[in-house]
């Protein structure tokens, strides 16, 4: 069944090349928590052509996520091996997970964690970045990312707080949404003016 699933999920990943998703695990996960708690759930999502959103958004988002997103393929064993020496040195475990990463968990695996989703994921990480390309990886995952309550992808982000398009949005706005990704239902866009300066900082530094 394992590798019935690995197949399945290997296959539509060359699909995803030319095709959008219909939906991912983790907006059916939400819909189903939603449900159980009770709670009305209404999903916001309109997939966009990478050229119909913002540079500045596009930016925020990799200097936040994956500063080195254009450099390594697929996983990033620098920040692999500072969150291990972290770790070790008993200090605040850093992120190391890449965007093409979050996007094969999004797509397939919601928040689910376990060594053997670990495991599957960790295979599926080449097969996204062969099958796919960096441009598509970055375009899949600006439209099925969680950014609020039922809220995935760029322009329902724009749309939702701050009532503009994924095209329109400024630099600062993206830099406050793009802070909202670690946490997207806990934080909030205008309570990030902290987080947004350092990812700011991470933008200039990457010439953006």
């Amino acid at each position: 069944m394992v590798v019935g699933c690995w197949l399945a999920a290997a296959l539509s990943l060359a699909a995803f090349r030319w095709v959008d998703p219909p939906t991912t695990v983790l907006q059916i996960q939400r819909r189903v928590e939603a449900k159980l708690a009770g709670r009305s759930y209404r999903k916001r999502c309109v997939f966009l052509p990478l050229d119909r959103i913002s540079p500045d958004f596009q930016h925020a988002v990799i200097a936040a996520e994956d500063a080195r997103f254009y450099q390594h393929h697929g996983f990033d064993w620098t920040e692999i091996r500072n969150a291990v020496e972290d770790d070790l040195d008993d200090r605040r475990v850093r992120g190391a997970s890449t965007i093409t990463q979050q996007l094969v968990k999004n797509l397939y695996f919601g928040t689910s964690r376990s060594y053997i989703r670990k495991g599957i994921e960790a295979s599926l990480v080449p097969i996204a970045e062969r099958a796919l390309g960096k441009q598509r990886i970055l375009e899949l995952y600006l439209n099925v990312v969680e950014w609020g309550p039922g809220v995935y992808g760029a322009e329902a982000a724009a749309r939702y707080h701050y009532n503009t398009s994924a095209r329109a949005i400024d630099r600062t706005q993206a830099l406050r949404l793009a802070a909202v990704l670690p946490s997207p239902l806990r934080r909030r866009p205008d309570r990030m003016t902290k987080y947004a300066g350092i990812i700011d900082v991470r933008m200039r530094q990457m010439s953006w």
